[in-house]
């Protein structure tokens, strides 16, 4: 189907992706009074990003806001058609890792070409600040080395603020992390926080709050975070009571323990009393896919019970992590030194080996594995599957992977294969579900080209679009636009954002129902998707005919207890 066609069509794109649009009357909305609009944009299909039905219309642009939408009668200053184009609110990845990645290259090449206009980043229990200032000063010494640029703060406020002073090609909001906090305040040994230490990272995330903060991550897979109880996660989460905002948790487990783990974010949420969303969704390993349905079936009930609760996830069969998660979180503790240390010990070393074997027999095999990054002389397996690579050095892959971890200093990216094609369509498609990435900043040029990441982080949305919703039929065009635009807004409490609205902010992304897609592959991630022509960020626009147009009007997105 053409352009042209694509608008004159009443009905279905690939039986899935309702694009019937209404019309608007034909009465003439004003665009403002007594001025011009900065930006007209003409005949577009309009998702308001509500999940309603699409509209055929105009919309105008003055400054940073949308001053009109539907029939727009005056000229804009500029005008672009987008006849034959869906014109959406821009994407908010309510799981991002962007962060420091936004000051290496402020283009964000792989979040805005793929139309995402919000990072949500401190994912994972891991977030810019609180930092002691050796923490600040070895992160300083690190980007300084690696990039030349300086990390003059020290917390999610300072971030945030330099974020105002950069001024990236998107839009930056923050949750404050509880294994940042963990780690700040307990330091990295598995032991109880006492109550004191307690008080003290409620404080901090009362800062972290104040400082424009969304909201309290975990990752209970990763050290220190892993090292707290759920009664500990309890107190520290209360500290968000009455901010409407959420406890946002990579659950202690995805795969064996799935459902136990779940029970474990629901009951943070009950008890604290806060909104819950569950990060990245999914039942790691063939023997755990039938755990999907029941998953989702008890945040289903937790809903009904009366708790906010919601969950994300990005739409791929594999996840990406450290490799050192093939290992418990209590093998861990103490830090990288001594989990190295443990590898080669005597005793020590066998239950390692025996847990590691474990996790990749849930997984399938070692080809299970592929590595991101790997260091020193092993840099030529980037990208390579962990099993064949051990065959090819004529190694036992269990030896190889202690010898990466050595030779990288215990920090090795791994993508790890082990969802089911079924259940990912079936978590996209529900109700309870949003649209995330989980993914960094990237760019296939410059600093930040290296390694082989997750295809995730140039290609989640596009892939949304061009393959759920056309292709597979999972899900319509309307849904899959509000679980990327205002179910996340809402879920966060950010106002004037992820919706089509007079008087909310030019957030915008225009693409072709047709033919957008993800370009990245696992063997080949650094492609940026296809079908996004415009991308609009404040009223800015960054993306033009495809390409970045060199001007950039990102800025921070602070809570609504931010103080000034």
């Amino acid at each position: 189907m053409d352009r042209k066609r694509f608008l004159a069509t009443a009905g279905v794109v690939g039986g899935g992706a309702a694009i019937g649009a209404a019309v608007w009357p034909q009465a003439p909305l004003p665009v403002t009074t007594g001025a011009r609009a900065d930006l007209v944009l003409r005949r577009a299909t309009i998702y308001d990003g509500s999940g309603g039905p699409p509209r055929e219309g105009d919309l105008a642009v003055t400054g940073d806001r949308i001053t009109a939408v539907g029939r727009v009668a005056e000229s804009g200053i500029e005008e672009i058609d987008l006849r034959g184009l869906a014109l959406a609110p821009g994407f908010v990845d309510i799981h991002s890792h962007a962060d420091l990645s936004l000051l290496v290259n402020g283009r964000a090449e792989s979040r805005i070409r793929q139309g995402v206009t919000l990072e949500v980043v401190g994912q994972d229990g891991s977030s810019i600040g609180p930092w002691s200032e050796e923490q600040r000063a070895q992160t300083n010494e690190r980007y300084q080395r690696s990039y030349g640029v300086q990390i003059d703060f020290r917390d999610v406020g300072g971030f945030l603020d330099r974020i105002d002073s950069e001024r990236p090609a998107v839009n930056v909001a923050s949750m404050v992390g509880q294994g940042t906090i963990r780690g700040h305040v307990v330091g990295f040994r598995d032991r109880p926080a006492n109550d004191n230490e307690i008080r003290m990272m409620r404080g901090f995330v009362r800062e972290a709050l104040e400082g424009g903060a969304v909201g309290l991550s975990s990752g209970l897979e990763y050290t220190p975070g892993s090292f707290a109880s759920t009664e500990e996660l309890i107190e520290v989460a209360r500290e968000l009571q009455g901010s409407g905002y959420p406890y946002a948790s990579h659950m202690r487990n995805e795969d064996n323990r799935l459902l136990q783990a779940i029970e474990e974010a629901i009951q943070v949420g009950k008890v604290a009393d806060v909104p819950v969303q569950v990060s990245h969704l999914k039942a790691q390993g063939e023997r755990n896919w039938w755990k999907a349905d029941a998953a989702v079936e008890v945040i289903r009930r937790a809903g009904e019970s009366g708790l906010d609760i919601h969950f994300d996830r990005y739409p791929y069969v594999a996840y990406q992590t450290g490799l050192s998660n093939l290992y418990p979180a209590s093998m861990r503790s103490g830090g990288t030194g001594a989990f190295l240390a443990r590898l080669r010990d005597a005793q020590e070393g066998p239950v390692l080996e025996r847990a590691a074997r474990e996790k990749i027999a849930m997984l399938g095999s070692w080809n299970a594995v592929q590595l991101v990054s790997a260091g020193g002389r092993f840099a030529s397996l980037r990208g390579r599957r962990l099993g064949d690579a051990a065959e090819e050095l004529g190694m036992d892959p269990y030896t190889l992977t202690v010898e990466l971890l050595e030779a990288g200093g215990g920090s090795v990216g791994m993508i790890g294969f082990g969802m089911s094609e079924e259940n990912t369509a079936m978590l996209l498609a529900h109700p309870l579900g949003m649209v995330c990435s989980d993914g960094g900043s990237y760019a296939p040029y410059g600093a930040l080209s290296g390694g082989s990441p997750h295809p995730r982080t140039y290609g989640s949305f596009p892939r949304v679009l061009g393959y759920y919703v056309r292709e597979r039929k999972a899900l319509t065009l309307e849904s899959a636009i509000r679980k990327m635009t205002s179910a996340p807004a809402r879920k966060l409490q950010i106002e004037e954002r992820g919706t089509i609205a007079v008087g909310a902010f030019a957030d915008l992304v225009a693409f072709d129902p047709d033919s957008v897609i993800d370009g990245a592959t696992f063997e080949n991630p650094h492609q940026y998707p296809r079908g996004i022509p415009l991308v609009i960020v404040n009223g800015v626009i960054t993306i033009r005919d495809g390409e970045q147009s060199g001007r950039q009007g990102g800025r921070a997105v602070r809570g609504r207890l931010h103080r000034a």
